[in-house]
């Protein structure tokens, strides 16, 4: 780390586009036992998703208010090329909640050696890739 950067000058808020914010608020809502922005005007355009206070994901739905690389859903497969990872301690609970919204599993759950922690590959409903890990080091 840099000296001259404090540890919290950055934080990643990644932001997807999907074809329904309110049904994809609510999955990833209940698949990370998180929560949403309170109901707003906005709402069928854009949500945010936190834990604990802290912003996860950001949802906004495709082709609305022309925004550059949020439009034209049909020339480009969601995500190419980006993984949505999120770490998770309660991994155990997580697969519960994966197995109870039917979500297509594509690897896993396994153990990744590097980091020592379980994980478990799924695609979302829009068919972005995310990642469910457990904590570093938490199967060694």
């Amino acid at each position: 780390m840099s000296d001259n950067v404090p540890e919290a000058a950055v934080e990643a808020q990644p932001l997807i586009a999907v074809r329904n914010v309110k049904a994809s608020s609510r999955w990833y809502s209940q698949l990370l036992n998180a929560e949403s922005l309170p109901d707003h005007p906005h709402r069928e355009i854009y949500d945010r998703i936190y834990c604990g206070g802290r912003l996860l994901l950001q949802l906004h739905a495709w082709d609305a208010e022309n925004h550059p690389n949020l439009v034209n859903a049909q020339e480009a497969r969601p995500g190419h090329g980006v993984i949505l990872w999120f770490q998770l301690a309660d991994f155990d609970l997580a697969l519960a909640r994966v197995s109870a919204l039917g979500t297509e599993v594509i690897e896993g759950p396994l153990v990744n050696c590097a980091p020592m922690h379980r994980e478990i590959w799924l695609r979302d409903p829009d068919g972005y890739v995310l990642v469910i890990a457990s904590r570093d080091g938490e199967a060694a």
